[in-house]
């Protein structure tokens, strides 16, 4: 795991650039293919693991709202999914509500009946179509505002997960810029042999980086946080089909 510290004009972030062994998790994944001839999705998995570690570290589910902390009681968590709009694909956020008390399965529809909305203007999946008629010089002033704005983290949340490129041959991280609290960017999933149990095996590894609000998250409390988060991951424990 690497922690390392960016300042931006408004915002300090720390990264944690990780690889993690998905071998187990994706065992289980083609072995219901196998059986069932369905795909499922990874995102929706990395979910519900981020919320049940969000479960046993509320204190991450917050933001800095003027000078006062403010703590979101519900865990919701914003998703980036690409959905087709007047025949192209663009991205939109959508916010898992109440991750950490849903089943695997549920946060997995959700997504992908999210994807499949079809729709002829950006916004539409979240209520929001009017956003297209803000003019581009004043765009930054709203993302910010909204930054800081309950009504908006509840319906949203404050952290989000975002699938940059799951699916890519080569070895890949990637670094974002975004306002969440907590924010997880899944890079690629690529083979490699490494030690386990004493003998050398392929694995299926992760590329992944986790980015945090240093105005309220720490080094030491972040790499805690992604400990648990690892376990769980690696585990395939959360998974219910």
């Amino acid at each position: 795991m690497v922690i390392a510290s960016i300042a931006g004009n408004k915002r300090s972030a720390i990264h944690s650039i990780l690889e993690v062994d998905v071998t187990r998790p994706r065992s289980l994944f083609r072995k219901h293919f196998e059986k069932t001839g369905e795909k499922l999705s990874f995102t929706a998995y990395l979910v519900k693991c981020l919320a049940m570690a969000l479960e046993k570290h509320p204190e991450f589910n917050a933001f800095i709202k003027g000078r006062k902390m403010v703590l979101l009681d519900d865990i919701t968590i914003s998703v980036l999914v690409e959905r087709e709009v007047n025949g192209e694909k663009v991205p939109e956020p959508v916010g898992i509500k109440s991750a950490n008390h849903k089943p695997y399965r549920q946060i997995h529809d959700e997504i992908r009946q999210a994807k499949s909305m079809a729709g002829e203007q950006m916004g539409n999946l979240s209520g929001s179509s009017w956003i297209r008629f803000i003019p581009g010089f004043l765009l930054k002033l709203f993302v910010r505002l909204a930054d800081r704005n309950i009504s908006m983290a509840k319906k949203y949340g404050k952290v989000a997960v975002t699938a940059v490129g799951m699916f890519g041959n080569a070895s890949a991280w990637f670094i974002p810029h975004g306002t969440a609290t907590v924010l997880l960017t899944v890079g690629s999933i690529s083979e490699k042999f490494t030690r386990v149990n004493n003998e050398y095996a392929a694995r299926e590894i992760l590329h992944l980086t986790a980015s945090f609000d240093h105005e309220l998250i720490d080094g030491a409390p972040a790499a805690r946080f992604m400990k648990e988060f690892v376990g769980l991951v690696e585990s395939g424990v959360l998974l219910e089909f």
